[in-house]
Formats: C-alpha cells, structure tokens, sequence
C-alpha cells in the first residue's frame, strides 16, 4: 500500500513523465505514449510506470525497447523536476487495464446486439 507521500511522489512523477516521453525523447522507436499510472515504493526507490501504447504488438515491443534505452535520460530529468533525496528507480509496464476494459465494452455491444433481434421477434 502507497503511502500518502508516495502517491503525491507518483502523481507528479506521472505529469512529469508524460511531459519528458512527449517532448524530450527523440526516439523513433517510441510511438504515442500515454502514462497511465506511477505506482511508487513507500521507500520512494521504486516506481513502476504503467504506460499504454497506441499501436500494434510490435509498436508495443518498440517502444518498450525505446523507453528502456532512454531510463537513464528519464531517471536524470525526474531528478532535476522533482525535488527528491534520491530519485526512484523506474520500471516500465503495459497498462492491460485499457484492453481488458476495451475488450469488456465490446463483448457487452455483441450481447446488445445479440438481444435487439430477440425483442423484434417477441412483438410479433
């Protein structure tokens, strides 16, 4: 569980990430990145980074590729942003909450769909 610190600490992370992946990083590997959530250690030495890639599976794996190259370049500008003793250590994951929740809205549209020819058929 996050303390209340450390979620201040991933919820200005999150900003400054999303400002750092857009603007600074010149990788053409790196497609249209959207940081989802920052999950940070009460210690405030970890933080896990959830991201969500516009794309195909293999943009996804790119820019995974890319994100991991240029930590080093993202650790040194969280630390010139935020002012902290010692700046997380960032770990890069997918964000599967998008697809399931995408994958959840479309069963429920096919079971929509499903049921309007039932209702027509039952009038009858």
């Amino acid at each position: 569980m996050m303390s209340h610190r450390a979620n201040r600490v991933g919820e200005q992370m999150k900003k400054e990430l999303g400002d750092i992946i857009s603007r600074k990083i010149k990788d053409p590997r790196i497609g249209f990145v959207t940081v989802t959530d920052v999950e940070v250690t009460g210690d405030l030495q970890q933080a896990k980074v959830f991201i969500s890639v516009l794309g195909d599976e293999e943009q996804r794996e790119n820019t995974l590729k890319g994100l991991a190259k240029a930590k080093g370049f993202i650790r040194t500008e969280i630390g010139q942003r935020i002012r902290l003793r010692k700046t997380p250590e960032i770990t890069f994951e997918f964000d599967e909450s998008v697809d399931y929740g995408n994958r959840i809205e479309n069963l429920l549209h096919q079971l929509h769909s499903d049921d309007k020819p039932m209702e027509k058929n039952e009038e009858e």
